[in-house]
């Protein structure tokens, strides 16, 4: 893990943290100084909080304590009153943090124990691994996929395919959509993305991730190639070892361009053990993976050994993309 990188986001998510504190102080104030009797009933019911947790702690006189929580809880129900009344929120009165899950500290409970938040891994993923292949996230996803570039036409004759294009993706996108929708289910499969470049595979790969990450989820990003060469540097001591444990756990691995890589023994066997790795869910924690290739799965088979295909068949949705190339399409359209 890069130190350097984990101290200054810790610091960040400090500042955020105190920022979102103080606008939510300011706004208490605020609605203080437009509705007095809210800031008055607030400081009856901490008044009165403190003489009842007082009363438990120092008096064994059950009588008084009872008292004390019945006019606790008129005081309560009075705000809620007054919050109709003056039509304002709860939440007006508190922080508005951007990761709900950590509150904008980067760490959560897991049992007896804290972790790091799945929002801090993320943002060191990103700054360590996908950096240059997660981008622009925000428009990466499902609203803004155009199915506009693909034909209504059946070309049985050049796609071998009984749906058009068009139809074909409307398909796809449903099984996209499904699979975000049931990523904790250990029975949905992973998703194989074959076909010819310009078809939408990584863009659909983006999309998703993007659903993943606002559900909480962490991504990690790799070229075949670039994911091989660096686990074998890792195992050469070359990296940090952290980049295996962050390929075998990350909820969701995307390996895009298999089979643009060279392929040898090492590559293979490193490419095997990932992918059956990601299927053995270990510790009870959920690991999907995404693989795009621009070959057609018979081609795999003439490149990989039978052990990983039998995985992707047998493990994978496999999703065949065909059309025209849309990166043309949309040049020729400017």
């Amino acid at each position: 893990m890069d130190t350097a990188s984990l101290r200054k986001l810790l610091a960040e998510y400090n500042e955020k943290r105190n920022k979102a504190i103080f606008d939510a102080n300011q706004r208490k104030l605020d609605i203080y100084k437009k509705y007095p009797d809210l800031e008055k009933i607030d400081n009856d019911i901490s008044t009165y909080s403190i003489k009842t947790i007082q009363s438990i702690l120092t008096e064994p006189n059950k009588s008084k304590v009872t008292d004390l929580k019945k006019t606790l809880n008129e005081l309560k129900a009075k705000k809620t009153e007054l919050l109709n009344k003056h039509n304002v929120s709860r939440s007006d009165f508190e922080p508005s943090y951007e990761c709900k899950k950590c509150n904008d500290t980067g760490f959560v409970k897991k049992g007896n124990d804290t972790e790091f938040c799945s929002c801090i891994k993320q943002r060191l993923y990103n700054i360590q691994y996908n950096a240059s292949n997660i981008y622009d996230l925000k428009n990466q996803n499902f609203k803004n996929f155009k199915l506009n570039y693909y034909s209504t036409k059946v070309d049985q004759e050049k796609y071998d395919q009984p749906l058009s294009p068009r139809d074909n993706m409307k398909k796809i996108i449903e099984i996209c959509n499904h699979f975000v929708e049931n990523f904790d289910d250990p029975n949905e499969n992973n998703l194989l993305f074959c076909g010819s470049p310009g078809l939408g595979k990584t863009f659909l790969s983006s999309c998703i991730a993007n659903e993943l990450i606002q559900k909480g989820k962490t991504v990690l990003y790799q070229t075949a190639s670039q994911m091989l060469e660096s686990v074998i540097n890792t195992k050469f001591g070359k990296y940090d070892s952290d980049f295996i444990n962050t390929i075998n756990t990350v909820d969701l691995l995307i390996i895009d361009d298999l089979g643009t890589e060279t392929p040898n023994k090492m590559k293979i066997d490193e490419l095997f053990t990932i992918i059956n790795q990601r299927l053995l869910n270990q510790d009870n924690h959920i690991t999907k993976t995404i693989i795009s290739s621009n070959l057609l799965m018979q081609n795999l088979y003439e490149i990989y050994e039978e052990r990983i295909c039998s995985r992707l068949i047998g493990n994978y949705n496999i999703c065949l993309f065909y059309g025209e190339d849309i990166r043309i399409k949309k040049k020729v359209g400017e």
